[in-house]
């Protein structure tokens, strides 16, 4: 890509899931060679562990002050999980400047009548969080369902890594962006004229199958399949970013 179309193209700001931080993007920003990237740190998370945002509104608004004050006016938005439900829920609110949206692993929203189900969860996990020594906490946290593809020792290695977590900032923005609080995006997904990519595992049966149902109903969304599982940005760092950069290749 020229120098010239790197200065025009829009900024790939990327928000990684929950317990992570902006080092999870790495692998894929050594893939994306010629594109500007900003990968943040989410609220309770990394270097912004002390910030707290209190709903996914909160949220919005910080992300887009954030942008601001990093002179963003042109972006496109990468989330994982937590980050993507965020990304997605930002990008409902038509913010100026967002160009593309891309998600993966991340869910649109649950109907009415399982969130609250979904917001006692969070919360018992929240608990755990803020009281708990972290490594017990994390070692349960990966052995739910959504993890089941890793193998004993990646589980035992990403336990390490969120070591760094502190455990009740966490907890806070577990609460406040819990799934049975989020808004339902399934129908803003039907009907959106934005750009909206969705990269989605085949060993990671839940959200691959709520993929499908997306991209069926949203004839729109660009759904793509990867062999891996939930967490692929970190399992297949260079096809995420071929797909990434085949689309920016686009704006030369």
């Amino acid at each position: 890509m020229s120098s010239e179309v790197t200065q025009a193209a829009p900024t790939l700001v990327m928000l990684h899931g929950l317990l992570g931080n902006r080092h999870d993007w790495a692998e894929v920003i050594a893939g994306l060679t010629g594109i500007n990237c900003l990968a943040l740190d989410l609220p309770g998370h990394g270097q912004n562990y002390h910030v707290q945002v209190g709903s996914f509104e909160a949220f919005h608004e910080w992300l887009s002050n954030t942008l601001i004050a990093h002179d963003v006016h042109r972006y496109c938005l990468l989330g994982y999980s937590l980050g993507g439900r965020l990304a997605l829920y930002h990008a409902s609110r038509q913010p100026l400047g967002l160009e593309a949206l891309w998600l993966e692993s991340a869910h649109p929203g649950l109907p009415v009548n399982e969130r609250a189900a979904r917001i006692a969860h969070d919360a018992r996990w929240a608990a755990r969080f803020e009281r708990e020594p972290l490594e017990g906490v994390l070692n349960d946290w990966y052995q739910q369902p959504v993890f089941a593809d890793l193998t004993e020792f990646q589980q035992a290695r990403q336990v390490q890594r969120r070591l760094n977590n502190v455990g009740p900032a966490v907890a806070k923005m577990l609460r406040a962006t819990s799934l049975g609080k989020q808004p339902s995006q399934w129908q803003w997904l039907e009907t959106t004229s934005l750009l909206v990519s969705y990269f989605s595992g085949l060993r990671d049966a839940k959200f691959h199958n709520l993929a499908c149902r997306l991209a069926s109903a949203a004839p729109r969304l660009r759904h793509i399949t990867l062999s891996g599982g939930h967490n692929l940005h970190a399992e297949q760092p260079e096809a995420i970013s071929q797909q990434l950069s085949a689309w920016y290749g686009l704006l030369e």
